[in-house]
């Protein structure tokens, strides 16, 4: 059973902010910010602001499949922070192929991304459960 589940069976999640993809995602996001400051300035408008982008995106979309109250809309929501998981994933590959992201850098955000995804997944499946 993942780890969403057992803290919905366990305790009341209150609101957006006590779910682990949440609070991983957050961890994640200001990760992508730490390492973006070091890429050129001439991707000022590229590719730093898709990843930033593409990060906030996760946590905003964790935050609003919360607040539906059906698994249809929930999930919805939780599948948008899915892609724009895996959107931040292969624009990190780039930033690694073009020279911008130390290899071991990107292996520990990708690491980390693929946690979250894993995390959401569970969200995705424990909300069909309670409210399908």
């Amino acid at each position: 059973m993942n780890k969403e589940l057992r803290i919905m069976e366990n305790r009341k999640i209150e609101n957006f902010k006590d779910l682990e993809a949440r609070k991983k995602g957050q961890a994640f996001v200001l990760n992508i910010y730490q390492v973006t400051k070091q890429f050129p300035k001439e991707e000022q408008f590229g590719l730093i602001a898709q990843l930033r982008r593409a990060g906030v995106s996760i946590t905003s979309n964790i935050a609003e499949g919360f607040s539906r109250r059906s698994y249809r809309e929930k999930s919805q929501f939780y599948a948008i922070a899915l892609g724009s998981l895996t959107e931040v994933q292969s624009q990190l590959l780039s930033a690694r192929d073009i020279g911008y992201l130390d290899p071991d850098i990107n292996n520990a955000l990708d690491s980390a991304g693929v946690e979250i995804h894993k995390i959401i997944n569970g969200l995705i499946k424990s909300s069909f459960i309670l409210y399908s």
